[in-house]
């Protein structure tokens, strides 16, 4: 009997978030007396899951390079029912969420997402987990034999158990996939929201495309990655893929900066997760002072150069 985990992978490399999972599946391991066991894709570094308490991973060599939801979902539900698993740990992200309901289908077993604590009781299964675009946390109850777990990203974080990891690389039967590439375009040398610790975030305040240099400054200072209203994607200033918000993107980073961004109630949903939110804003009144941590009132164009000097100097002192 295993606790399992789906580590995610990009690029033959474990995705910064499979620190997490690991960690979390680790320490529920350990309250259970199992061992801890991850399932990872092409990922050339998967022993370093060995680092936050994973025993062993099954590296599966033969699989897409880009996530296939419906074949990943084949390995997975091979491993449970190989393995006996009856925790399966997952992160939040999209691939995850895609992946997690194709396995609760065919395992029979409850899938409870966005959960951000251990579980407060094991039988039945009680977790802790955000709800209503996390303006609330609901504590949720599953009685089935298979659970799994969504990790709220950033919710658990990353804990060293270092542990020795045998990495198997292994050859598997994949089910067929339904999926024609045609074409993949990604940008390079830049932080993605996915894995980025913080996001600077611009909207409509900035005027006009031309000032968004204002935002990839700040940006490359904190080694962050930079993000978008809806009104500035719908313009054409930014592209779609960086519209973050309940209709765009969601983010739970450890810092979100937000400048020029008002904060219609669809975009806080989307970043309200994120554990400090800093507004740069010239109207006082604006709706996002009020779920803000900390707020600047002040025009961005002169706040901003001097904030990202400020912080220039201070990482060049260190």
């Amino acid at each position: 009997m295993s606790i399992l985990l789906f580590a995610e992978s990009e690029k033959n490399k474990l995705k910064r978030n499979a620190a997490e999972i690991a960690s979390y599946g680790s320490a529920m391991a350990d309250e259970l007396n199992k061992d801890c066991v991850a399932i990872s894709f092409n990922a050339d570094n998967a022993h370093e899951l060995g680092q936050f308490g994973v025993s062993k991973v099954f590296n599966v060599n033969n699989a897409p390079q880009q996530f296939d939801a419906h074949v990943y979902a084949s390995v997975l539900i091979y491993y449970i029912k190989s393995l006996g698993a009856t925790h399966i740990i997952l992160s939040s992200s999209a691939d995850a969420k895609f992946l997690a309901p194709l396995v609760a289908a065919n395992t029979n077993a409850a899938y409870v997402p966005n959960v951000v604590a251990l579980p407060h009781e094991q039988h039945p299964l009680t977790v802790k987990r955000t709800t209503f675009t996390n303006k609330a946390f609901a504590n949720t109850t599953s009685k089935a034999e298979i659970n799994i777990i969504g990790v709220g990203n950033n919710a658990f974080g990353t804990v060293e158990h270092v542990v020795d990891c045998v990495v198997k690389n292994v050859t598997v039967e994949l089910t067929a996939s339904h999926l024609e590439q045609l074409s993949i375009s990604k940008e390079t040398g830049k932080a993605t929201l996915a894995d980025a610790d913080v996001v600077v975030s611009g909207g409509r305040g900035l005027k006009g495309p031309e000032h968004w240099h204002l935002i990839e400054d700040l940006a490359k200072v904190l080694d962050a990655a930079t993000a978008c209203s809806k009104p500035v994607s719908d313009m054409g200033w930014r592209t779609h893929d960086e519209h973050v918000g309940q209709t765009g993107k969601p983010v739970s980073t450890n810092l979100y900066i937000a400048i020029g961004i008002s904060g219609a109630i669809q975009h806080l949903a989307g970043v309200n997760a994120s554990k400090v939110k800093l507004v740069i804003n010239n109207d006082p009144e604006a709706p996002f002072f009020k779920a803000a941590d900390y707020g600047i009132v002040g025009d961005a164009f002169e706040v901003v150069p001097v904030l990202t000097e400020k912080l220039k100097a201070f990482k060049t002192q260190s």
